[in-house]
């Protein structure tokens, strides 16, 4: 193998550093983007359940915000609870795109690898091809060595270019497909709370006032 790779010239060197690179970007991908960790099974329902209870204090918040991105959304709307829906809505899309943002890390960089690996690939076809053409104006065609080595170096760097590419390319796709799904989860109990926020409380107020007025008057009082 390593014979192989040394034959493809000094061409194969930027190939081999952007394997490297999306090997490793591939690596931290799937461990930072595991579902337990962007969406923590239970989480949604938990805070919904400190919001009745109120138990929201500062270090509650925080440690929430940095456990998950969906405990750094809901936070987000937990700390302006008391305002109106349109500000938590506002509070809420914002931390939104910012959370988005941090799950798509590198992601552009490995879509720029597989954009590349096939242009890598064939400059080290052209590479190979002119040094086969210059041992021919040097020394003519009558050894087939030196033509069969430039053939070699073309072809070992046009494969090596599409080895790295396709698997960038298909990881890639596959990392912004799953984002876009936690995006839509993350929607969803995002929803769920702002509702939780905004409509359950108000309308509590009400109906405790209601019933405070339904009871008769105790007989003797005042």
């Amino acid at each position: 193998m390593l014979d192989i790779l040394m034959a493809g010239g000094w061409a194969m060197l930027p190939i081999l550093v952007c394997s490297l690179v999306a090997l490793a970007i591939v690596l931290e991908r799937c461990w930072t983007l595991r579902r337990k960790a962007v969406l923590p099974p239970g989480l949604g329902e938990e805070v919904r359940q400190w919001a009745r209870a109120g138990q929201l204090d500062p270090n509650h918040l925080q440690a929430l915000s940095n456990g998950s991105p969906l405990g750094e959304l809901l936070a987000a709307a937990l700390a302006v609870r008391g305002q109106s829906r349109d500000i938590i809505k506002e509070r809420i899309e914002d931390t939104g795109r910012h959370v988005v943002h941090e799950m798509e890390r590198y992601l552009n960089t490995l879509g720029t690898i597989a954009l590349i690996g096939p242009l890598l690939g064939l400059f080290g076809t052209v590479i190979g091809l002119i040094r086969m053409f210059m041992q021919v104006m040097a020394g003519g065609i009558g050894d087939p060595a030196k033509m069969a080595g430039g053939i070699g170096e073309a072809l070992i760097c046009t494969a090596s270019g599409l080895t790295v590419a396709i698997p960038a390319y298909v990881l890639h796709r596959y990392f912004r497909s799953r984002v876009a799904g936690y995006c839509v989860q993350m929607e969803k109990q995002a929803t769920a709370l702002l509702d939780e926020l905004t409509l359950t409380a108000p309308t509590a107020a009400p109906a405790r006032a209601r019933r405070a007025a339904a009871v008769p008057a105790t007989p003797g009082a005042g």
